[in-house]
């Protein structure tokens, strides 16, 4: 016969076993340690457009800080190139495409996700520590980092939502939420389709600003200023240069002008792609929004923090290089972003998330996405002949540099 204790103690067990672990909402969700010593904990909106942990925090990657002496016997290409050179430092270069101002930084992003801490260590840049313990130090190069963040706000825990600025902060730490609701509200999530036609489904963030149904659009109907929240809104078709169509959920029009959601002052729609990474698709170029139920969110432990680029290759004249790669000689890692455009339509795509890239002239790429997706790519020295070349690291550390004349296609193995 069974003691009450016994009875007692299976009975606990089999409540703690039924009770559902809480869902990661998807949600930035970390603690702020600030310089006064304070710890805060909460969920994260990050100058007000990102919150998620699949939005891209923006910024200017410093390589030398990075890469630092990595690859210095491998800098020297060929006779082609020159150089002017002020006390042993390349200011001037030149190579088979014209002149160019040598740099130490490039234009970088990251999803947060892959993110473990961020240190602030200036008035406009920080560390960048990922999942997979590599450094990264990125300098202003948006509004993203440094004094000119918009705002850092935190839903603390114990005292609310707070604000802060970015010398508040002594360091971040991300973590999983452990909440399973998030009190911004529910992401904004959508079908944006441009005037061409082309069409993308994901997270929307609406002129770079508005990303919770929470939030509002604002304009104004004839005389009357309207502030209408995102959670009523069934769809928004532009009209014009200065106006749009908004369609409620309970089936009412409003017509609304006066105000830089709706008219040309709007500084972008927004698209966050599981399979893709990031769309912006500029106002003109905008014919309407439809919004829908959301899929499940990516959560904290989906992101790996990145890992090495590897893949084959291959030449215009039939060799195939495989191993390592470094494109563009800057970008390295999957979590890194490649930038295009196509019709006017913006293009961050994640390095992980692309199987293939292959050249279709001296200006344009076609990119191939692991979920077969193909985009005809142009304007960016990432896909087009400012490429700085493609540099692959075999099993021997013996480096191979393929120029972008004589590049031919890509074909990852991650």
């Amino acid at each position: 016969m069974k003691t009450p204790y016994v009875i007692f103690g299976s009975l606990v067990l089999l409540v703690v076993f039924a009770i559902p672990a809480l869902a990661d909402p998807g949600m930035i969700y970390g603690k702020i340690l600030t310089v006064d010593n304070e710890e805060l904990e909460g969920f994260i909106r990050w100058d007000r457009n990102e919150g998620a942990w699949d939005d891209i925090i923006d910024g200017n990657k410093d390589l030398d800080r990075h890469r630092k002496s990595r690859y210095s016997k491998y800098r020297d290409r060929d006779d082609r190139r020159k150089k002017i050179e002020v006390f042993g430092v390349t200011v001037y270069s030149e190579d088979d495409h014209g002149w160019s101002w040598s740099t130490s930084s490039a234009q970088s992003g990251m999803r947060v996700g892959h993110l473990k801490s961020i240190m602030p260590d200036s008035d406009d840049g920080a560390v960048f520590v990922l999942k997979s313990g590599e450094e990264v130090y990125l300098g202003e190069g948006s509004t993203d980092i440094g004094d000119d963040i918009r705002e850092i706000i935190i839903d603390d825990k114990d005292e609310g939502t707070l604000e802060l600025y970015w010398d508040d902060i002594e360091r971040i730490d991300f973590e999983s939420s452990g909440r399973e609701e998030c009190p911004f509200g529910e992401r904004l999530y959508g079908t944006v389709v441009t005037r061409r036609g082309d069409e993308f489904t994901g997270f929307v963030c609406w002129d770079m600003d508005e990303i919770f149904s929470t939030d509002v659009l604002d304009g104004r109907e004839k005389r009357r200023k309207r502030e209408i929240e995102f959670a009523e809104i069934e769809k928004i078709e532009r009209r014009s240069s200065s106006s749009a169509t908004v369609t409620l959920k309970n089936g009412k029009v409003v017509r609304l002008d006066d105000s830089n959601d709706v008219d040309s002052g709007n500084r972008g729609v927004v698209i966050s792609d599981f399979n893709l990474g990031r769309v912006v698709v500029e106002w003109e170029d905008l014919d309407y929004v439809v919004f829908s139920k959301a899929p499940r969110p990516q959560e904290y432990d989906d992101f790996d923090g990145g890992r090495r680029l590897e893949g084959t290759v291959y030449t215009e004249d039939g060799e195939k290089y495989t191993g390592k790669i470094r494109w563009d000689d800057d970008e390295e890692y999957t979590w890194e972003l490649l930038d295009g455009n196509s019709h006017g339509v913006e293009f961050d795509i994640e390095f992980g998330l692309i199987a293939s890239i292959e050249k279709t002239s001296f200006s344009s790429s076609r990119v191939t996405l692991k979920d077969g997706r193909t985009f005809k790519l142009r304007d960016s020295n990432d896909i087009d002949g400012d490429n700085k070349g493609i540099f692959i690291i075999d099993n021997d550390e013996d480096e191979v540099i393929v120029d972008w004349e004589d590049f031919e296609k890509v074909e990852f193995s991650h």
